[in-house]
């Protein structure tokens, strides 16, 4: 620990003590101070105590050399540098302070992780104006009065303040979120179509009522509502595993559960994997609950994030909806958490602090007594193992809700198909789509690529288009007229001659993308009405939404989707799925390509036949006779993961194993293995702890936005304390120049 040097005046500011059934240890003025800032320092910092004292925990503002940062108090001083030179904290924030488990939370996610403590608060305050005193705002609201005159701009704007109409907005955020200029919205405001409003910066949220009638269950699920209730009364920890086929009403029974928290004056989290879901999601759990929860996801406004933040601090917010960072908010009694879809990549962080959110949210339930539900139709083989070995309770749904039944499932043997040059839609699936067609019901393709092309290739010298930055093809996009690299973002005009050899009109996609099978669609049923739902091609997540409840009100004949169509969507009118390359996700050397392949194909499957109309699921493979694909078909689950689970116990691998990825980058090369080959010869804490160690080797994609890339894989026992290997292992690294080391536990990439 070390100390600030500088004497500060102090600033008198509001003493909060934190709502825990013992008070925390109290500070009184000029005492020292431990303080964990925000800044990325690998230590706490010794100041004084302000006027009036703080309580460990309490959030406060200090001197960091010229400025001021955020910080937490942590506990005493350390009492290695002389008091009479430190500096005092300058105030402490008007907000909750952090509790103890939040406090416990992120020390011991930041040693799972081996990410620095600063770091993990930092994901833990990512709010804005947490500083600023309580004060008024104007914030618009929906006025009586029409305007003179529709435009275009002015009707986008009113369309944001209906569809979010129990959110609060700036003007300014309204003019962003609407896309027009502020005078748009300052002329509304004339004209009373919009009136401004005096109102407290935040405020609480509306009541959630419990005792509200939810939807009647069947048998199954009133048995599992009624166990996920009783866990949730017992007020102890727990995890269990609700698994229930797609359609098979797994939302409404974990909403029960949340009832039974909000009865108890407890805290609710739903975590979901995409923020295309909230919308739909939001307006089931109104309906339940009478009123709209707290929103936490990128999507949310700046004000309301700030709001949200606050009021799950003071216990405002009862039920919050969130993506993986919802889960270092501030909550006062967290008592459930439910993580939907929770097989889903995108609950792995991947950059900054790598975490998995599944992970740390059975971390943080142990932490405050509470309990976690993570559904899925097809679980991850970690959660099915920890069933399996009885660490969690498993409650299984086996069918599908009302007269909605699981969809046939067939494959298409590709191999025996004459299709022609650049076509990918087989004779089979043309057929089936064309009979949708005439019955007025729908038909999904499904292609998990981006794009128009994946590649494009000179016809002449044979050069592929690469980024100019990263080791990775550029991807057309024919939407924008424009080459894409899906690593670092970076675009370029499509070429017209090749960049290489110099030939003009030799350029040419090879492969489909999303795109160009919507042009082939396009040409087999040209009277037929094609969306295309592919994240890239939406500017903004409220467009996404909006077309999603297009498409369910049946305002689309062809859908063609990439992973997004995926994630829990209810189309009523889709009764045909057609997946194109069933074999794409099985190429490489992923330990997880069987599982992840297994997961969506049935994920994607599962959204045809959701409501009277039973479902068709075509899926167009090269090799029908591959384990994974046979399993896909038969419907055998249970044997899936049981033969996934025993090739992974013999390689000694997640989840009967341990593993963590070692990602090393600079701008030179030789700097990077230089690092790589060091870390290798001096592996011996590894070795004492029982651990192998791979690499270095050159990463899967080499170079991203200029920066060479450079892997080693760590692989050890279940009982290998590995993090305390790694960290022996990497104390004595000094890292040079713009060289950087990242370490992920349990990684699910490895690109």
């Amino acid at each position: 620990m070390i100390s600030c040097g500088r004497r500060e005046t102090v600033r008198k500011g509001p003493v909060l003590a934190p709502n825990t059934a013992d008070t925390p240890e109290f500070f009184p003025e000029g005492a020292r101070v431990a303080v964990l800032t925000s800044q990325p320092l690998d230590r706490l910092l010794d100041y004084k105590a302000p006027a009036d004292g703080c309580f460990r925990g309490a959030f406060v503002e200090v001197p960091l050399g010229p400025r001021k940062v955020l910080g937490v108090i942590w506990g005493p001083g350390s009492g290695d540098f002389d008091l009479a030179k430190l500096r005092s904290v300058i105030r402490v924030l008007d907000v909750a302070p952090m509790r103890d488990e939040m406090r416990a939370f992120l020390s011991k996610a930041a040693d799972y992780t081996l990410t620095p403590l600063s770091a993990m608060l930092r994901l833990a305050t990512r709010a804005p104006g947490l500083s600023d005193p309580p004060s008024m705002r104007k914030i618009l609201r929906l006025g009586s009065a029409a305007p003179d005159r529709m435009t275009d701009a002015r009707q986008r704007v009113l369309a944001v303040m209906e569809e979010f109409g129990g959110m609060a907005f700036t003007p300014k955020e309204l003019a962003e979120m609407a896309g027009v200029t502020p005078s748009v919205v300052k002329g509304l405001v004339k004209q009373q179509a919009l009136i401004e409003v005096e109102t407290p910066r935040d405020t609480a949220y509306p009541h959630l009522d419990p005792e509200l009638p939810g939807k009647t269950l069947t048998a199954d699920q009133e048995a599992a509502a009624g166990a996920l209730a009783k866990a949730v009364d017992s007020g102890a920890y727990g995890t269990t595993l609700l698994k229930g086929v797609t359609g098979s009403g797994k939302t409404e029974v974990y909403l029960e559960a949340v009832a039974a928290c909000l009865r108890k004056g407890r805290q609710a989290l739903v975590l979901l994997p995409e923020i295309a879901l909230t919308a739909e999601f939001l307006k089931r759990v109104e309906a339940r609950f009478g009123a709209t929860p707290a929103e936490w996801h990128s999507g949310a406004t700046m004000t309301e994030r700030r709001r949200v933040w606050r009021m799950v601090g003071q216990g405002a917010a009862q039920l919050v909806i969130g993506a993986r960072s919802a889960l270092f908010l501030p909550y006062r009694d967290l008592g459930l958490i439910i993580v939907d879809e929770e097989h889903d990549t995108s609950y792995k962080q991947d950059e900054g602090v790598m975490y998995n959110a599944r992970d740390m949210a059975v971390l943080r339930a142990a932490m405050c007594s509470a309990q976690v539900v993570l559904a899925s139709a097809t679980p991850s083989l970690e959660t099915w193992a920890n069933a399996e070995a009885g660490k969690y309770k498993r409650l299984d749904l086996k069918s599908r809700f009302g007269a909605s039944v699981l969809p046939e499932m067939r494959a298409v043997d590709m191999r025996s198909k004459a299709l022609q040059p650049s076509t990918w839609i087989s004779p089979t699936l043309k057929e089936a789509m064309a009979e949708r067609l005439e019955r007025g019901e729908q038909s999904l393709l499904f292609l998990n690529r981006r794009g128009f092309a994946p590649v494009t290739i000179c016809r002449a010298c044979g050069t592929q288009v690469a980024c100019d930055n990263c080791d990775a093809r550029m991807v057309e996009h024919r939407f924008m007229k424009r080459l894409m690299c899906h690593q670092c973002g970076a675009t370029k005009p499509v070429p017209t001659e090749c960049p290489s050899c110099g030939v003009e009109g030799k350029m040419a996609p090879v492969g489909p993308g999303i795109e160009r099978l919507s042009e082939e669609a396009a040409g087999l049923f040209p009277d037929a009405r094609i969306a295309v739902l592919s994240s890239d091609l939406f500017g903004s997540a409220r467009a996404l939404k909006a077309r999603i409840e297009e498409i369910a009100a049946g305002e689309a004949d062809i859908i063609l989707g990439t992973q997004l169509v995926a994630k829990g969507h209810n189309f009523p009118l889709l009764t045909l799925v057609g997946v194109i390359d069933a074999d794409l996700g099985l190429q490489g050397s992923d330990l997880r390509a069987g599982e992840r392949t297994f997961q969506l194909m049935r994920q994607v499957a599962g959204r045809a036949g959701r409501a009277e109309r039973p479902g068709v699921a075509l899926m167009q493979s090269f090799q029908p006779e591959h384990p994974v694909i046979r399993a896909i078909l038969s419907g055998d689950e249970e044997e899936f993961w049981r033969a996934e689970a025993e090739q992974r116990r013999i390689a000694g691998v997640p989840p009967y194993g341990r593993m963590a990825g070692i990602v090393l980058s600079g701008t030179d090369l030789a700097q990077v293995f230089d690092l790589g080959n060091h870390l290798a010869r001096n592996n011996g804490p590894l070795m004492q702890a029982g651990a192998q160690l791979f690499g270095p080797a050159p990463a899967p994609i080499a170079r991203v936005r200029g920066r060479h890339r450079v892997r080693l894989l760590i692989k050890a026992d279940k009982g290998v304390a590995l993090q305390d290997a790694i960290s022996r292992w990497l104390a004595p690294v000094r890292l040079k120049g713009d060289l950087r080391l990242n370490v992920d536990i349990d990684p699910q990439n490895f690109f």
